[in-house]
């Protein structure tokens, strides 16, 4: 009997069913099927920024305003030379400006400058300030709290120096007072005494633009 046919016959259709089996088997591998859960390269969830690395589309913070405390004097605050009878002193660029029969004030916001020129026969001395303006102090500035009194130099020349504290007048709209710090100059030359005031609140920082203002008297 030859068994070369049946042997050749039996080989291939075990081939066949092989590779059915295979092929029904792959289909249904859940190792090859994708699950709606599992992470992908498409998936949002997987592309988002972490919390320590932000992403590059987000829009960078402003940058802060600087904010000045109340009463503080800008740096780049422009000076213009006020020019009266006698004498000339720079005065804040932009400041509203008033005047009485004896003073002229510029104001803006917090800040005051008092400037007026008398007759006086003989220069101020510390002394003679502790005894005569002092006192009129006390009796016109609400709360006055003393502070003291010296001679300093300026270009002008010799000036006695007077420093106090004392409340502001009541804002007619907001109806609050400031306590405020005063510088005052008492200069003198050739029988004319000028008077410089300089205030703000206590806590602003204008040690520069004052000294600016005291600094830039002088006699015409």
């Amino acid at each position: 009997m030859k068994l070369w046919p049946i042997l050749a016959l039996s080989l291939t259709t075990a081939t066949l069913l092989t590779a059915c089996s295979n092929g029904s088997s792959g289909a249904a591998n859940p190792a090859t099927t994708s699950s709606p859960n599992s992470p992908t390269t498409n998936n949002p969830s997987t592309t988002q920024p972490s919390a320590t690395q932000p992403s590059s589309t987000q829009p960078s913070k402003p940058v802060a305003t600087e904010s000045n405390p109340p009463g503080d004097i800008p740096d780049n605050q422009a000076f213009v030379t006020f020019t009266a009878s006698g004498f000339a002193v720079k005065v804040p660029e932009g400041w509203a400006r008033s005047n009485t029969p004896t003073t002229t004030s510029f104001t803006d916001k917090l800040n005051r400058i008092e400037v007026s020129s008398t007759p006086a026969t003989t220069a101020p001395t510390p002394q003679s300030v502790t005894s005569k303006l002092v006192p009129d102090l006390r009796r016109t500035v609400p709360r006055f709290t003393m502070g003291k009194v010296s001679q300093v130099t300026r270009p002008a020349g010799q000036v006695v120096l007077i420093t106090y504290q004392g409340d502001s007048a009541q804002d007619p709209v907001t109806g609050k007072v400031v306590r405020d710090a005063f510088e005052r100059y008492v200069f003198y030359r050739a029988g004319k005494q000028l008077s410089l005031t300089l205030a703000g609140p206590v806590n602003a920082d204008n040690v520069d633009p004052w000294k600016i203002v005291s600094d830039s008297v002088r006699w015409l």
